[in-house]
């Protein structure tokens, strides 16, 4: 089977715009980030709200903090990208050969995007613990990208790979939505544009509007695991004290029944849902930027890869001569 230039111009494309909307959102996303990280005790809590988290950066005086682990996020956004989508487009090429079938179905739609996110989360879950751990650190004192890997075993590293892998449902629902709200929009549109016409297309409102609405659908319904995988996967606080003496880590508190746990006896039933907000704004801005970024480059990308294509062609048709 040849190369899917198809399928690796839909990754690269998503890679693309993953990397931007991390960079332009990053600080936002790190606010998120301590504020989901954080645990109510004795009925007091350091962040009331988000703005708490901004605040304590400016009075701090350490504003470019909110962007630490911004390398690691963007490396692991880019391959994250890159794998799901080129995952998902290599499947669903691959479902509508084998079947036969002219198009997907929800359910079928649903079974091919958690398999490719089940990929994604396997190869980049260090990544994805190291970046949390980073953002959650105190202002300051984050550490190093190779430094906090190797802190700990290498199950550490894989921390919450399998809530990761629960949490695959997440943009397996998100884009069966927007893949079906998008067909729904391109059709009515092909119907009533000429048939001389160019190929119809999402405006850029447009696929904002969709990437929004269906990565609010997917966060509503998955946000409980959400929080408990950020817990799961934040500093522990004893790395933030300047003391040479640290408590080993209670490995029990960083599973999801210990977090569970915690956050029902600390907390309560809203305990699980704290922060539902500050990701909706993050995530749905996010991956709305993303698929308006994707839908905007993807034909640009398509023309690169095949004028590279042909290059390399001509030159092996020049080395044989």
């Amino acid at each position: 089977m040849g190369v899917d230039l198809e399928s690796i111009s839909e990754a690269t494309s998503g890679a693309i715009g993953s990397l931007l909307s991390t960079t332009i959102l990053y600080p936002l996303d790190t606010c998120k980030t301590k504020y989901q990280a954080e645990v109510q005790a004795h009925g007091q809590r350091k962040y009331r709200n988000l703005s708490d988290v901004l605040w304590e950066a400016v009075s701090n005086r350490q504003v470019l903090s909110l962007y630490q682990g911004l390398g690691t996020k963007n490396l692991q956004s880019f391959i994250a990208q890159f794998v799901y989508f080129y995952g998902y487009s290599y499947f669903k090429r691959l479902y509508l050969e084998k079947s036969g079938f002219k198009s997907i179905g929800t359910k079928s739609n649903l079974i091919l995007a958690a398999a490719a996110g089940a990929c994604t989360a396997i190869v980049t879950q260090p990544l994805d613990t190291a970046a949390s751990r980073m953002q959650t650190s105190a202002f300051g004192k984050s550490k190093g990208l190779w430094k906090t890997l190797t802190e700990g075993t290498l199950s550490d590293a894989f921390d919450g790979l399998g809530i990761s892998l629960l949490l695959t449902s997440n943009p397996a629902i998100q884009y069966t939505v927007f893949d079906q709200l998008k067909q729904r929009l391109l059709e009515q549109k092909s119907k009533k544009a000429d048939h001389g016409s160019s190929p119809v297309v999402l405006s850029a409102f447009t696929a904002f509007l969709l990437g929004a609405i269906s990565k609010s659908i997917a966060t509503i319904i998955t946000y409980p695991a959400i929080r408990c995988k950020v817990m799961i996967q934040a500093a522990d606080p004893d790395d933030d004290n300047d003391d040479k003496i640290k408590r080993p880590r209670p490995k029990s508190g960083k599973t999801v029944p210990g977090i569970v746990s915690v956050i029902w006896k600390s907390e309560g039933i809203l305990g699980f849902f704290k922060g539902l907000d500050a990701q909706i704004t993050k995530t749905v801005l996010s991956s709305a930027l993303l698929l308006m970024i994707k839908e905007k480059i993807t034909a640009t990308t398509w023309v690169l890869i095949l004028a590279i294509r042909r290059s390399l062609l001509l030159t092996k048709g020049r080395l044989k001569e």
